[in-house]
């Protein structure tokens, strides 16, 4: 039997390492998770598109709770961006953005540009 193929524009990722944990990286997820599956922006909703996943640390342990993403740019490159002390409004904005294909927001992003 073939797994289901839902397509998707991007992956988002949450930290779930021990210092974000302390910093709400649990509740962070699971309010995005919600908002994902309330807004249908969840991959396999009809018109949904994100795929959301718990990580290991990320990196940026003292800035918690970080959010990782990647997608694919209309070229065809992969984007990624890197986001320290997420808050869930700034967390639905970077998915929105996903989501749509605009630009990602500047607010609390570290690393590399994409």
């Amino acid at each position: 039997m073939t797994p289901k193929y839902f397509r998707t524009n991007g992956h988002l990722m949450v930290c779930q390492g021990q210092s974000c944990q302390a910093r709400g990286a649990r509740l962070l997820y699971q309010a995005l998770w919600n908002h994902l599956e309330r807004q249908s922006l969840a991959y396999y909703k009809k018109g949904g598109s994100l795929r959301l996943t718990e990580s290991g640390c990320l990196g940026a342990c003292s800035y918690g709770p970080t959010l990782c993403i990647y997608r694919r740019t209309p070229q065809g490159a992969l984007e990624e961006g890197w986001y320290a002390a997420v808050d869930f409004p700034l967390a639905a904005r970077i998915a929105q953005a996903v989501h749509e294909g605009a630009p990602l927001p500047a607010e609390h992003r570290y690393g590399p540009e994409g």
